[in-house]
């Protein structure tokens, strides 16, 4: 390589490592490449897991993600920062400092 050209850099740095939480017998993740699964964007979902079979028991959208058509989508992609138990609900919070909670019994969504 010539010094004059420059590596490539990354759009984006990697989503951040959300540990996941076990509430009421039941293991959460984030579920960061949602489209490689068929879904309609990249962050915003969570996943619950049965931690004794580890089985998949469900996927949630936790929020939207609107993409601009003349933006590249990976710039754009917003992922879930953090999550843990308040009660017996989820508390989450995404890349851009939104929180939401997250009642698993329902599997509803409110911003919090």
């Amino acid at each position: 390589m010539r010094p004059d050209e420059r590596m490539p850099q990354p759009k984006r740095t990697a989503p951040p490592k959300v540990s996941p939480v076990v509430l009421d017998g039941v293991r959460y993740q984030a579920l960061h490449w949602g489209r490689s699964r068929g879904l309609g964007q990249n962050g915003g979902y969570i996943a619950a897991f049965d931690p004794a079979t580890k089985r998949e028991l469900w996927i949630l959208k936790v929020y939207d993600i609107a993409y601009d058509d003349k933006m590249e989508e990976d710039v754009q992609d917003v992922f879930i920062k953090k999550m843990k138990a308040e009660g017996s609900r989820l508390a989450i919070t995404d890349e851009d400092g939104r929180h939401y909670l997250v009642d698993p019994v329902t599997r509803t969504v409110t911003s919090g």
